[in-house]
């Protein structure tokens, strides 16, 4: 997939992560990242590749009764962008609050593959396994767990929590160079 065809869905994700933000300050961010995004898309690629998208079936266009049209991505096309979302998933990093961040997962066997991915994904991020099951991070992140779980259709079985204190902070601090 081309960078621009997957920056033009990835944009088009982002409408949907605007309605589900909680705060203005967070719409605010998703609105800025938006308008840089699209300005940095030359014109005549950008014509070129949505033909492409509406061949392939991953957007389709709306008509409004005010006239103008809206484009929407399809279920195919909302897949594809998530898949790339989730291979290129990082968390920022920036100052530490003092909190940690516990994801718990109690996941059944008929569904080993998605705790499988789960839990490579979280150490790909950067948690640190306190158990099998149970992993923990000092940054915010709660927006990438909810994608990761939703992708992965595991709502029922993964709970997420913020810690204010652990008994075993000092060696956390260790392992994630606090001290």
């Amino acid at each position: 997939m081309s960078p621009t065809k997957q920056k033009i869905l990835l944009l088009l994700l982002s409408g949907l992560a605007f309605g589900y933000s909680y705060t203005p300050h967070r719409q605010l961010r998703i609105l800025r990242g938006i308008s840089q995004e699209w300005k940095k898309i030359d014109e005549k690629k950008l014509q070129q590749e949505i033909r492409m998208l509406y061949q392939n079936k991953w957007v389709e266009k709306k008509e409004n009764p005010d006239g103008s049209y809206t484009i929407l991505l399809t279920d195919k096309g909302k897949l594809r962008v998530l898949t790339y979302h989730f291979q290129e998933m990082k968390l920022e990093r920036k100052n530490w609050d003092g909190k940690w961040r516990v994801v718990l997962f109690d996941i059944p066997e008929k569904l080993k593959q998605g705790r499988e991915i789960l839990r490579d994904k979280l150490k790909q991020l950067g948690f640190h396994k306190l158990q099998e099951s149970i992993f923990i991070f000092p940054y915010e992140c709660q927006n990438e767990i909810e994608f990761i779980i939703e992708f992965f259709n595991l709502r029922k079985y993964v709970r997420i929590g913020i810690l204010e204190k652990i008994d075993n902070e000092l060696y956390l601090k260790k392992i994630f160079n606090f001290v």
